[in-house]
């Protein structure tokens, strides 16, 4: 059997960007705020505007030369540029990687629970899903239980797509939680 060597792609912040701004469509089907979409769209149209456009070009032409887009011919003679599906791998791995939740100015008092109930076959969607909750600065109450004091439903989406998990996580807002003090002085809500 001859195994294929596994190459590491290095992407320079540049290309990262394009990739994302590429994928922004995902991104805007995730969002059912109204008032969200319109600020992707505006912040979209920011970001084109700053590349410059003959490095754009050479982007996209090494972008189809390693298979990530694919150039599609419109009928009124157009050509639009789509992600290939190992571009939309990469792009969310890129989203996945920078990931953040923003933390509104005044705590709404709602918590939100993140709980999970995953087979052994998919230990390692497992895993990496409780690594990117850490890492995102949710507290874990148990083993798959998880909190966190700020809105982040479409984080968790977004996450839950990504590692193909939607049968297994459960989301959740609660207001009342005993002994939520502890959780407080955690997250410096005082």
């Amino acid at each position: 059997m001859i195994r294929k060597k596994r190459v590491k792609r290095i992407f320079s912040p540049n290309k990262r960007k394009v990739l994302l701004l590429l994928q922004a469509g995902f991104a805007l089907s995730l969002t059912l705020s109204p008032k969200r979409q319109i600020w992707i769209l505006k912040q979209l149209a920011k970001e084109w505007k700053n590349i410059n456009r003959q490095y754009l070009y050479r982007i996209i032409r090494e972008f189809k030369y390693e298979k990530l887009v694919d150039w599609k011919e419109m009928t009124d003679g157009s050509v639009s540029i789509v992600l290939t599906e190992n571009g939309k791998k990469w792009a969310l791995r890129f989203n996945i990687e920078e990931m953040k939740i923003k933390k509104p100015p005044k705590w709404d008092e709602k918590w939100r629970i993140v709980f999970f109930d995953v087979p052994e076959k998919v230990r390692k969607a497992r895993d990496a899903l409780r690594e990117k909750l850490r890492e995102l600065g949710f507290y874990e109450l148990q083993k798959s239980v998880f909190i966190f004091p700020f809105p982040c439903k479409d984080e968790i989406d977004f996450i839950v797509e990504f590692f193909e998990m939607r049968n297994y996580v459960r989301y959740a807002e609660i207001v009342n939680l005993t002994n939520e003090e502890e959780l407080k002085i955690y997250f410096e809500l005082y």
